[in-house]
């Protein structure tokens, strides 16, 4: 049987500086002790974007007050803690630098073995932290770096269904929020003024809809919101707001048709689960949605009626969980551990590029640093 086990996790993949200390018990149920997060959204709200060596420089004046307020809030001391996670990749290199090698001092100096985590797994494996989920599982993962659908079939076993062959979908609303002239992040601010827009008045493109490929892509849709906005300049308010309805409606539909396929797809390879009494186990198979852009509540919303209708379960973490947090890469630690799975030595070395799914073929670049996606 699994030991009970006490996890810090440190996550500084990009601007948010983060620190938390999680349990997991024999069972397999977590109990979050503390959950310590600094935005640095003020440093880069001027720049319309993250700026790497801002945000490297704000860790490392705030990590270390983090780490020690996370630890107070857990009331426990690093004597109390099995182990040190901290994200290894993918992200910035300078805040992947901050927060690796900070984890490294610490579990040398505290003779504690060191888990060096991939960030994308703690998004996959969150939604176990939160809703106890069993595997196969599939999940949508859609922050500003990566539109990916990803099967999950069991801790470090992930097989990438479909992925962006341009831009991410976060990426994507970003730089239609900053086109339009809308504050930074720019998801937030296009949700916002969807709400007193017409989605109806612009028919903008729903790339790949239709297609066998559960891929995604972003690139024309962004250039049809930029051709628009100059056919009708200068913009009103409320061309603003029908610009950035219909701009969500088009990326609705787009998910609506990736993600069924992919829903498809499951029932194909995964029968079992769907015998005609129901599922066995009385659980039914889930759709997971992660990062960022799953705080959108229209995308929720499409994504739910689509499990709804399709047998599914739909789960999405809480909001703050959904974001970057140290609470996913503390999680990701543990569940490692129950696996028997051995630590990382000290000499690991941060990676900004690291696909989930090694195997997968690379759709939009593989440099010196590795594949993007």
């Amino acid at each position: 049987m699994v030991p009970f086990l006490r996890i810090l996790g440190i996550e500084t993949s990009c601007d948010e500086t983060a620190a938390a200390v999680v349990e997991r018990d024999a069972e397999g149920h977590s109990n979050v002790l503390s959950d310590v997060v600094l935005s640095q959204l003020d440093e880069h709200s001027a720049y319309g974007g993250v700026v790497p060596e801002i945000a490297a420089r704000a860790h490392v004046e705030a990590l270390d007050e983090l780490i020690e307020e996370a630890l107070k809030r857990a009331n426990v001391s690093l004597d109390d803690v099995d182990a040190i996670a901290a994200t290894s990749g993918p992200g910035l290199i300078g805040g992947l630098l901050v927060g690796l090698m900070t984890g490294k001092a610490i579990a040398r100096a505290a003779g504690k073995p060191l888990y060096a985590i991939n960030h994308l797994e703690g998004h996959a494996l969150t939604a176990r932290l939160t809703d106890g989920l069993s595997f196969p599982y599939l999940m949508l993962l859609v922050s500003g770096g990566h539109t990916q659908h990803i099967l999950v079939r069991g801790v470090g076993q992930y097989e990438r269904w479909g992925t962006t062959i341009d831009d991410a979908l976060g990426e994507a609303f970003d730089k239609t929020a900053k086109l339009l002239g809308l504050p930074y992040p720019g998801g937030p601010a296009v949700e916002r003024m969807a709400r007193d827009g017409n989605p109806d008045r612009f028919d903008f493109p729903r790339p790949l809809v239709g297609e066998a490929r559960l891929d995604f892509s972003f690139s024309g849709l962004k250039t049809a919101v930029r051709q628009a906005a100059q056919d009708i300049a200068p913009l009103s308010d409320q061309d603003v707001a029908d610009i950035c309805a219909s701009f969500q409606k088009a990326v609705s539909r787009t998910l609506k048709d990736r993600i069924g396929r992919g829903l498809q797809r499951f029932k194909t390879e995964f029968p079992a689960t769907f015998p005609a009494t129901g599922p066995a186990t009385g659980e039914k198979p889930a759709l997971v949605v992660a990062g960022g852009v799953a705080a959108n509540l229209e995308l929720r919303g499409t994504l739910q009626a689509l499990c709804n209708k399709n047998g599914f379960r739909f789960i999405a973490p809480p909001l703050h969980l959904c974001t970057d947090n140290a609470v996913m890469i503390a999680w990701a630690g543990l569940e490692r551990m129950a696996t028997g799975a051995a630590p990382d030595m000290l000499d690991v070395q941060p990676r900004s590029r690291w696909p989930l799914d090694s195997n997968a073929e690379t759709l939009i670049g593989f440099g010196k640093r590795g594949a993007k996606a």
